[in-house]
């Protein structure tokens, strides 16, 4: 494989004789960790070179692959690809292990299930330690935390390949969603009307023979 250092240059010409020289630069690198957007542990990658220098390299994130050190990179690339072989079976054994996993949080809620505060990654991260799991918790995939009760799936990365699911219920404290609190309300108002002229019949009935025996009287009188 062919490593080095490309420089593109482009030369763009301006008005008159001057000229303008756009100068590129990238560089290849082995990645030695998973990097968003970029590529996994063990992969050769080309990027810009100020990306790589003022980043990726100081981070051990990267290291350089050179036309110099082509041997020694097919060496840690080979280990680093085995590696990560490993580290993905891993998460797919950890991923059915916690297949069965289910997690609820109770909070404080108003009207509609909005919750007076929040369900963070931490949270999750707290929920998940205590049934016996340590996560890194920029692993779960939650973009904004959760603010009104009901039933969520919440994504965690064990691996770049690998990702749990995890069924995520938040209830008002008290143990029920808001929503099922005001739809038990509506049948029970639903449920009061309906035997309130239920009750009025009864009571009729209960007056009629009253008022027949009184008019019995009244014609014996």
């Amino acid at each position: 494989m062919d490593f080095g250092f490309w420089i593109e240059a482009a030369l763009v010409r301006g008005s008159g004789p001057a000229f303008k020289e756009i100068i590129m630069a990238n560089t290849t690198i082995l990645l030695r960790e998973d990097v968003d957007a970029l590529g996994g542990r063990g992969e050769i990658v080309k990027v810009k070179a100020g990306y790589a220098r003022n980043y990726l390299l100081p981070q051990g994130l990267a290291t350089l692959a050179t036309k110099g050190n082509v041997k020694q990179i097919e060496q840690e690339r080979a280990a680093l690809l085995k590696r990560a072989s490993e580290e993905k079976a891993t998460a797919e054994l950890q991923k059915e292990q916690m297949g069965v996993i289910e997690l609820a949080f109770e909070r404080k809620a108003g009207e509609g299930g909005q919750l007076f505060g929040s369900v963070t990654s931490m949270d999750i991260a707290e929920a998940l330690k205590a049934k016996g799991y340590e996560m890194d918790r920029r692993k779960i995939v939650l973009r904004d935390p959760i603010k009104e009760t009901g039933e969520y799936t919440v994504n965690v990365k064990l691996h770049r390949e690998v990702t749990l699911q995890v069924p995520v219920k938040v209830t008002a404290e008290g143990g029920e969603v808001a929503e099922e609190k005001t739809e038990k309300k509506s049948r029970k108002a639903k449920s009061e009307a309906e035997e309130a002229p239920a009750e009025t019949a009864a009571a009729d009935t209960e007056a009629a023979p009253d008022t027949e025996a009184a008019a019995a009287e009244a014609n014996e009188a």
